[in-house]
Order: structure tokens, then sequence, then C-alpha cells
């Protein structure tokens, strides 16, 4: 017959009890340095300053830093230089409006297009939005989408305006082309202003012999042009071509969205963005990134480039005497 005999009851706390029915009791702590290491991301607080004091200082409003005093604005921009005749042979060569031509089907359908831009333009003043409202950025997603060719065309069609005048900006700092569209001289640009401030943006304007129409070049090539465009000068310059000049509209030919970064930049500047969509080539996964990518602007524009068929069977320039 089994024995039976009571169990002595052990004193102690569970722990204590596990440690001494599975011989735990060998085991000791690692032994610990006599001199640790502070933590790098705790403020040391003085050891005798009072728990009382050391809140107040944690407290109290920390002092603001004074701001830099804001850099005088440039002087209003004047255009009353040398006056440069353009090649009208360059704008038949890349199929640019010739403004003392026949009117052209391309001439109407840039005239629809420019009454838009006016239009939204005259709203945004209206609404207070000021200056910012006469900056139009012309883009496109992907380079070979006619974004210098509507550029060039929509600065042509509103420098026939009797109420405006247009300044064309070749902003596309990697590949300027409107230079070489008009004929016109190379020289000193706006990324030069940016630049260097000691040069003097109004000798850089380009006055033309197209009444109403002046031209700022991208100037010398430089890989730091986004860099110069997300700085404070850029607002400086940006303003100037603008201020004191209600019916100055300035068009930016910018690089392709996709594929350069100075298109977003200018997105800040401007109050309108025109993106050229080419019909035969631009898809739609790249159109809806390059308007994400222009979102800073608040006024996106879609247009239509290179499109021959036309549902309601427009044949523009055929009332003026020729064929559209």
């Amino acid at each position: 017959m089994t024995e039976h005999s009571k169990i002595a009851p052990v004193s102690g706390s569970t722990i204590e009890r596990a440690g001494l029915a599975f011989g735990s009791s060998g085991f000791a702590p690692a032994p610990v340095p006599d001199n640790l290491r502070r933590p790098i991301t705790r403020r040391p607080l003085a050891a005798k300053a009072p728990l009382r004091q050391a809140l107040a200082q944690e407290a109290a409003p920390k002092s603001e830093a004074i701001p830099e005093p804001a850099a005088p604005a440039l002087p209003v921009l004047r255009i009353d230089g040398q006056v440069h005749p353009i090649d009208r042979d360059a704008l038949a060569k890349h199929g640019l409006i010739i403004p003392e031509a026949q009117v052209s089907a391309l001439l109407e359908e840039f005239r629809i297009v420019k009454r838009r831009v006016l239009k939204a333009m005259r709203k945004a003043q209206e609404n207070g939005v000021g200056e910012l409202a006469q900056r139009i950025l012309v883009c496109s997603p992907l380079p070979e989408e006619g974004k210098s060719f509507c550029a060039v065309n929509l600065a042509i069609a509103l420098a026939a305006e009797k109420d405006s005048e247009v300044l064309l900006v070749d902003a596309d700092f990697a590949k300027p082309s409107v230079l070489s569209m008009l004929g016109l001289p190379g020289g000193d640009g706006l990324m030069d202003v940016l630049a260097n401030p000691s040069i003097n943006l109004e000798d850089c304007v380009i006055r033309t012999d197209i009444a109403g129409l002046s031209v700022l070049s991208a100037g010398n090539h430089t890989n730091s042009d986004s860099e110069f465009l997300a700085s404070h000068r850029t607002q400086q310059v940006l303003d100037a071509l603008t201020r004191g000049a209600p019916n100055r509209v300035v068009i930016f030919d910018s690089p392709p969205a996709l594929a350069a970064s100075p298109a977003a930049e200018l997105a800040n500047h401007v109050g309108q963005a025109i993106v050229i969509a080419r019909a035969d080539r631009t898809g739609q996964s790249a159109l809806e990134d390059a308007l994400t990518l222009l979102s800073a602007c608040p006024d996106i524009k879609l247009l239509l480039n290179a499109a021959h068929f036309s549902p309601s069977g427009r044949r523009f320039g055929a009332y003026y005497g020729q064929e559209g």
C-alpha cells in the first residue's frame, strides 16, 4: 500500500517557489558596469535645480527667430529696347502662324484658345488673384508632343490683341527652341538672371518686330535649373515680369512635366497651365501623372494637338478664302 505523507508548505512568491522546484538558484544577473553612458537624446537637467524651476523652463515660450529682411523688389520691367526682326521663313518652316499672311485654320484654332485664356485671366484678376493670373505655363507630359509649337503660336495670336502685350519666356532650359523657331539671336536669358543678380533683366528681353510680342530666352545651360527655380529670387524675377503691366501676358514654354522637374516648380508661379496632349501619342496614364505634378497651379486646361478629325465638320480658314 502506497504511503501518504503531508507535503510541507513552501513559503514565498510564485517565482521563488519555482526557483526552488526547478533548481534555478545557481543563476545570477549579468554584471552591470559602474559608469553607464548617458543616452544621447536625453537633455541633462541641473542636478541642484528644483523640479518646479525645471518645469518652468520647459514650459517657457521659446524665442522666435527673427526673419531676415526681404530682398528689395526688382524694378518694373520696361520693354523698349532695340527691335529684332523675326524670321518669317523660320515661322513657315516650323508651321507657325505668320502674322501678315492670310487667315489660316491654324490662326483660327488659336484664336479660340486665346479667348479661353484671356477670359480665365480676366476672371482671375477680378477675383483678386493679381499678377499670378497673367502668367501662363504651356507644358506637355512627354517630349515631342508639340508644347513649344503651341506656346509660340499662342504668343503670336495673343500679340494681335489690341489691349494686350505678350512676353514669351523659353523656360525649357535643357533644350530651348524658341529662339531658333523665331530666328532670333541668342544671349543672356532667364536662367542667367536667376543665377546672377548683377545681370539686368531688361537687357535680356528681346523686343520683336511683331507688335506686342517680346521674348525672354532660356539663357545659358546649367545643371541646377530646378534649384534656381526653387530659390527666393525666382519669385522676385517673375513678379518683375508682370508688376505695373496689368495687360501683359507672360507665357512660359516649359520642359515636359514627366521628363524634367522645372515644370512642377514653375506651376507654383502661374495662374494657368495649358497641358498639350498629342492625339496620336499621349497616353492617359502619362497625362494623369503630368496633371498631378502640375497640381500647384489653380487652373489647368488641356489642349489636344495634331487632331485631324472634327465631328462637327468644321473647316477653319475656308471662310477667308483658304481651306483648313
